[in-house]
């Protein structure tokens, strides 16, 4: 059965906290964006990039991944960012935000030697060239960004994110097709349990691999809603169980609960405890 890289919770940590940044190291994310951009101010930005180079040498994130969020090279701190980080060992890949189209991408890989990209996709004309962009060699996930996306075609905010749905689905789409990992964007209220549990069950029902937060009282409800719960874990075994054993009979259909069970539901049930598995190893 393959592994998979579980990206239930992707917490933003400002660079420039160094507090934040040890503590970040004991936290039940399953992926770290370290924020170069819209979290440090400008006059912080040159020393916030030093602190993120030197924390990430000397500390021990264990297996979270490690990303680094990038100011664009459109700004006085974008270029030496993507150089500081292109060969950082410390460093699992690089978000590039505001991500238009794949020449965006383009310029960054020219100067980040090897390393993976993510892309931000956060604004009106990346949603319209979401494939072209999930598309490129080099990308291994998106991230979406709702609040710029909000900001940029003017909607107002709604508890079930209709306005947003036509960018959130171009974009789901576009990495589902090109296998890249995608991750849906900040829920604003971190005091609002509810709220968070219902727009992560939104998400997760719509396909996405996760939800990036904002602060760390969100990782537990986060995590919860992304991980196959016991009952699907379950029932995925069931439904191997009784396919294996009807192909055994020389059928090709099973019946569980009533209900057909075919080999496409077999992929489904398969990538479920693939999931599971990948989710328990990171506790070990």
């Amino acid at each position: 059965m393959p592994q998979v890289r579980p990206f239930r919770s992707v917490l933003y940590i400002p660079a420039s906290k160094e507090r934040a940044l040890e503590k970040a190291r004991d936290l039940a994310a399953d992926a770290i964006i370290f924020d170069l951009e819209d979290a440090v101010t400008p006059a912080e930005k040159t020393a916030a990039r030093a602190t993120l180079a030197q924390a990430l040498t000397e500390t021990d994130y264990g297996k979270r991944v490690r990303i680094v969020r990038i100011n664009g090279l459109d700004t006085d701190w974008g270029r030496a960012d993507a150089l500081a980080f292109a060969a950082h060992p410390g460093v699992d890949a690089m978000l590039i935000p505001k991500v238009n189209a794949p020449a965006d991408l383009d310029a960054v890989a020219a100067i980040a030697g090897d390393k993976p990209l993510w892309a931000m996709m956060e604004t009106a004309l990346g949603m319209l060239n979401a494939a072209a962009i999930a598309a490129h060699p080099r990308l291994q996930g998106m991230v979406m960004g709702t609040n710029d996306l909000a900001k940029e075609i003017g909607s107002r905010f709604r508890a079930d994110r209709l306005p947003l749905q036509a960018g959130l689905g171009l974009c789901l789409l576009a990495a589902k097709a090109h296998g890249r990992v995608i991750v849906d964007g900040v829920f604003n209220a971190f005091k609002d349990e509810a709220g968070l549990r219902a727009e992560c069950e939104q998400g997760r029902d719509m396909g996405f691999d996760g939800k990036t937060l904002i602060h760390p009282a969100q990782l537990e409800i986060t995590n919860a809603a992304f991980a196959p719960s016991e009952d699907e874990v379950a029932l995925a075994r069931r439904h191997i169980a009784a396919f294996n054993e009807a192909q055994a009979a020389g059928q090709g259909v099973a019946v569980v609960d009533g209900k057909i069970v075919e080999n496409l539901h077999i992929v489904t049930a398969q990538a479920t405890l693939a999931k599971a598995q990948a989710i328990a190893a990171l506790v070990e």
